[in-house]
């Protein structure tokens, strides 16, 4: 099988579980500790890891990468991060895995109808597209009727994730530049 190919599908299953602890974790610094988790930074670089599988192999090895980072991803954070005696920390794990799938499926979905328009195009579009779905999914899924103020933190999220979605643009095109799309 190909280096890159099982590269991405590593990487991908260490990004899941990265961001699943992270997400637990508000950044208690400048005030930000009821907008902001740890997890936003970490997740975006999942859709830089699709949107790469899908420019060097097609949509279907993207699914592919997308389907072993989450077996491996789900598979790790139920085993490393989740405290079953913890509801929060279950309905994390699922919120988690239910986002990703749906998230990362649509992200490949539009980055395939806008491969052909400019080389940023299809990037940015699907992963904006899919930070959204998947911050609100992931965070009603995860602290609907906690008390944890979820949709102010989904917000703060969404904001990071825009802006790295956008750094993130940055060596998806050096990475593009260095191998032949499909």
């Amino acid at each position: 099988m190909n280096k890159l190919f099982l590269t991405l599908s590593f990487l991908m299953g260490v990004v899941v579980l990265a961001s699943n602890y992270l997400v637990q974790y508000p950044i208690n610094y400048y005030g930000l500790n009821e907008i902001l988790t740890y997890g936003a930074f970490s997740y975006p670089v999942a859709f830089l890891i699709t949107d790469l599988a899908n420019r060097f192999y097609g949509k279907i090895i993207a699914k592919k990468i997308v389907y072993i980072g989450f077996a491996i991803g789900v598979s790790f954070t139920l085993f490393f991060s989740t405290n079953f005696t913890d509801l929060i920390s279950v309905r994390i794990a699922i919120g988690s895995g239910t986002a990703f799938i749906f998230a990362q499926l649509l992200d490949i979905h539009i980055f395939d109808k806008l491969r052909k328009k400019k080389w940023f195009i299809a990037p940015l579009t699907s992963s904006l597209i899919g930070s959204t779905f998947d911050t609100f999914l992931f965070f009603s899924i995860s602290f609907y009727g906690t008390g944890i103020s979820w949709i102010t933190l989904s917000l703060g999220d969404l904001a990071v994730k825009i802006l790295v979605a956008v750094i993130m643009l940055i060596p998806f095109r050096i990475f593009i530049g260095s191998l032949k799309p499909a």
